[in-house]
């Protein structure tokens, strides 16, 4: 695996390293090892996924309370995603700074979220589907959010979105 740092302290794209021959290729996604000797050391202990059915749907931006924070390993399965992660910790450099890629099932990169970053994205393709790995279990009650479109972050998502949810209208601003 290719592990790439981001501007944002911890936050990491990670790429696989494709082993190709005439019948296609073979990559290793997860491997509790590589991810240690990173300087990662991310173990799931849950694997979730979103399915988006629309163009321009947009998921964001999540968390979980401390300290039942959350690191993820996200990548699209199906389509493309614009994928954000934003800096809540409160003593790191980058606090409130964002860093954003286009997450795509073809290319099978990821993004590895630290726990203390908010999470989002939006729909670059009908039929967008994530993979989580999460290695935190969903505790019911500890999830937080923040708007979208909180100025104090100004993130440049690439289009409005089509479709949010009610919820993610009426998260409050940082």
């Amino acid at each position: 695996m290719i592990f790439e740092p981001t501007p944002l302290a911890g936050l990491m794209v990670v790429r696989p390293e494709k082993h190709a021959d005439p019948r296609g290729f073979f990559a290793r996604l997860w491997c509790a090892e590589e991810f240690a000797a990173a300087g990662h050391p991310f173990r799931p202990a849950q694997i979730s996924a979103s399915h988006n059915t629309a163009l321009h749907t947009l998921r964001g931006m999540h968390w979980q309370a401390d300290p039942h924070g959350e690191t993820k390993l996200v990548r699209a399965t199906q389509g493309k995603v614009f994928d954000v992660a934003v800096d809540l910790r409160d003593n790191s450099p980058t606090r409130l700074g964002w860093f954003g890629l286009e997450l795509d099932a073809a290319a099978h990169n990821a993004l590895l979220i630290p726990a203390g970053f908010a999470h989002g994205f939006l729909t670059l393709t009908d039929h967008a589907e994530l993979l989580y790995l999460i290695d935190t279990p969903y505790v019911p009650g500890v999830g937080r959010g923040a708007r979208y479109d909180d100025p104090a972050v100004a993130i440049a998502w690439p289009h409005p979105p089509a479709v949010i949810a009610e919820r993610d209208l009426t998260w409050p601003a940082l």
